[in-house]
């Protein structure tokens, strides 16, 4: 195990700080059955009874579940290598699900559970999947498709009711034996060009965010640390900088039902089930701040959108502690991060390397500049959480790379207190701490019957950080009127989710292209 707390500072876990270098390792087993073997009542997970209330589940159980579910996956043919999506929310049998994929040797691909049918069809038939386990509403919401589909809370017309399966499966099962670099997860990313990509990570990349999550958490674990995110556990910030490091440090991790973040649930949450820790996303923490929170907690991490310095200041009064930000993208997530107690934590900043990881700021061709210039963010490689690459796309994934540099794609300054975030050089649009990509939401409104041409662009937002702007061409004959853009709201709502939809649209008559026939999206800027 990887523990942080043993370097007295920053300095010294930088020079000191080595990477474990393991011949095997497996997700399921770093997270789950290395407990249950030695500690099986220990608490795994809390998460909301058939009432609302906090129930605790110990990885002995956790342990005899998972081997269910794997059991219940190999009797429907999935094997070592095969693809499986996980389209469920923050419940017990999400985590099952992903640690019985992972003890198989197969590959885990989360869909949030606001996807809809277009998002989730392409996702599912890219990937290859052949089982996707999602809950009733979920499966009324997907096309048709070539995966078998189970769902936890019932039988539907499209599938199988997953409970009568785990009844008669075993709670027995021999598992797979996996190396570091053996394929675990593909996680999407948001499609900032083009439709998104399947970032695939092996094993390693849990060992290489333990130390981040160490870090953001004022060197976790501590005696009586309970972890909780209202972020989707489908998503990188939920699954790989909460739930899973979280199940290996042995520090429990908080479930919460509510798709939809609301403050005051939040809150009264944090409070039932003693959350000690979380991880909150900037736009979450700005819509905490007209709660007048009562609640006092021992570390908050935050990331995926620029935390800005009056929320880092109303935490300090509302709160009583530090937000410590941290930095990554999918493909190369959690290198940066503050930690309050090392002394690095200042508004503005998103952070120094976390120890184990290099980054640097660097020019176009991967040549590292000097403090005080603006270039891109860049991870070198070799590292444990750098992506295996883009599923079958070898060039996207050789365009990644400037030599050893993983090419963020982020513009950043260094300086003396650490990494001050600038923007992105992509068109990715950072809304609600979702990185949402403009190019899958145009190819929707394409789709739509009275819509020519359409760009996607995010538009500063004082809650959200960004949102969602469109602004369509329409067909002639088309009315531009509030009836029209009510329905291509609802257009990409129904059909990507809830998180992507336009709350801006705007007719135009002309959409500027370039040479090539694409969108100038700067135009609209």
């Amino acid at each position: 195990m990887i523990y942080l707390a043993a370097f007295a500072s920053y300095d010294a876990a930088m020079a000191r700080f080595r990477w474990p270098q393991p011949s095997a390792f497996n997700i399921a087993e770093a997270c789950c059955f290395a407990w249950a073997a030695h500690a099986p009542d220990k608490t795994a997970l809390i998460v909301p009874d058939e009432r609302g209330a906090p129930r605790a589940v110990s990885y002995g159980a956790l342990a005899a579940a998972t081997n269910r579910m794997a059991n219940v996956l190999a009797a429907l043919g999935v094997a070592r290598g095969d693809r499986v999506a996980v389209h469920l929310g923050q419940c017990l049998e999400t985590v099952v699900t992903h640690l019985a994929i992972y003890r198989m040797g197969a590959i885990a691909v989360p869909l949030a559970a606001v996807f809809g049918p277009d998002a989730i069809a392409y996702r599912v038939d890219h990937a290859g999947v052949s089982v996707i386990a999602t809950t009733v509403a979920g499966a009324e919401r997907m096309p048709p498709l070539a995966a078998r589909i189970l769902t936890i809370d019932g039988p539907a017309p499209n599938a199988t009711a997953l409970a009568p399966l785990l009844d008669r499966a075993s709670d027995r099962f021999a598992s797979v034996a996996t190396q570091p670099d053996d394929p675990a997860m593909m996680i999407f990313t948001s499609g900032t060009t083009g439709q998104p990509k399947g970032v695939l990570h092996g094993h390693r990349v849990l060992i290489g965010h333990v130390p981040g999550v160490q870090m953001h958490h004022d060197l976790m674990p501590q005696d009586g640390d309970r972890l909780w995110t209202p972020a989707d556990w489908a998503w990188a910030g939920g699954l790989l900088n909460v739930l899973l490091p979280g199940l290996m440090m042995g520090v429990p991790v908080v479930a919460q039902r509510n798709q939809r973040f609301e403050p005051d649930e939040a809150l009264d949450w944090i409070e039932r089930a003693g959350v000690v820790n979380a991880f909150i996303p900037p736009t979450a923490l700005r819509m905490m701040r007209d709660t007048r929170p009562t609640v006092r907690l021992r570390s908050v991490g935050s990331g995926g959108e620029q935390l800005g310095a009056v929320t880092f200041h109303w935490a300090r009064e509302h709160l009583g502690l530090t937000i410590n930000e941290f930095y990554g993208q999918t493909e190369c997530n959690l290198v940066l991060s503050s930690c309050r107690r090392w002394g690095i934590a200042a508004p503005g900043v998103i952070g120094r390397p976390v120890p184990g990881h290099r980054v640097a700021i660097v020019d176009e061709d991967g040549t590292p500049l000097a403090e005080g210039e603006q270039g891109t963010i860049a991870i070198a490689a070799p590292d444990p959480v750098t992506f295996l690459g883009y599923w079958r796309n070898d060039e996207a994934t050789a365009d990644k790379f400037r030599g050893p540099w993983l090419m963020t794609g982020d513009q950043g300054i260094a300086g003396p207190d650490g990494i001050t975030f600038v923007g992105r050089d992509d068109d990715v649009i950072n809304s609600s701490g979702y990185r949402i990509g403009p190019g899958e939401i145009e190819d929707c409104l394409a789709g739509h019957p009275e819509i020519s041409l359409a760009a996607v662009v995010g538009r500063p937002d004082s809650i959200r950080g960004e949102v969602v702007a469109a602004f369509v061409k329409l067909r002639p004959g088309a009315p531009s009127d509030e009836a029209m853009k009510a329905g291509i709201q609802a257009h990409v709502r129904e059909r990507l989710s809830a998180h992507e939809y336009p709350r801006i649209v705007e007719f135009v008559d002309e959409i500027p292209l370039t040479t090539t026939g694409k969108v100038i999206r700067r135009h609209f800027r």
